[in-house]
C-alpha cells in the first residue's frame, strides 16, 4: 500500500491511499481534540477487525450465521507499551461446537497478527 500523509488542523494527521482517507487526531491530554481516533488506536483495531474478517470468512464458507458472534479485544500495558493483546471470540449457543478449534486456527491466519509476529523493517528517509 502506498499512502500520502498530510497534516491538518491542530494534531490531526491524514493518510490517503487508494480511494480512502483515514483521519487521525490525538487525545486531549496530548494536545488534540479527539475528533478522530489516534493512530495507535487504528493500529490496535486493525488487529481485531482482521481477526473478525477471518471469523466472517470461516462462517461464510460453512454457511454458519454470524449473528451473535462478537470479538472482544483487550490489551495489557506495561510502562506505556502494549505487552499482550487478547482476542476473545464470543459464540452463541447456536454455533456448532465441532468448529470452535478450527475457528481459532482460522482467526490466527490474520495478516496483521502475522505481521506483528514477524515485523517488517521500517526505513525512514528524506526526499
Amino acid at each position: 500500500m502506498d499512502a500520502v500523509i498530510t497534516f491538518d488542523e491542530g494534531m490531526q494527521v491524514t493518510a490517503q491511499f487508494k480511494n480512502f482517507i483515514v483521519n487521525t487526531d490525538q487525545a486531549k491530554t496530548a494536545g488534540g481534540k479527539e475528533k478522530f481516533p489516534d493512530p495507535f488506536s487504528y493500529f490496535l483495531s486493525s488487529l481485531g477487525t482482521c481477526a473478525g474478517y477471518f471469523v466472517l470468512r470461516f462462517c461464510q464458507s460453512r454457511n454458519i450465521s454470524t449473528e451473535g458472534i462478537k470479538l472482544y479485544q483487550s490489551n495489557d500495558w506495561n510502562a506505556g507499551r502494549v505487552e499482550n493483546i487478547h482476542i476473545e471470540i464470543e459464540l452463541p449457543p447456536s454455533f456448532p461446537k465441532k468448529y470452535a478449534t478450527a475457528l481459532i486456527r482460522a482467526t490466527n491466519e490474520c495478516t496483521v497478527k502475522k505481521t506483528l509476529i514477524n515485523p517488517p523493517k521500517i526505513e525512514v528517509t528524506i526526499r
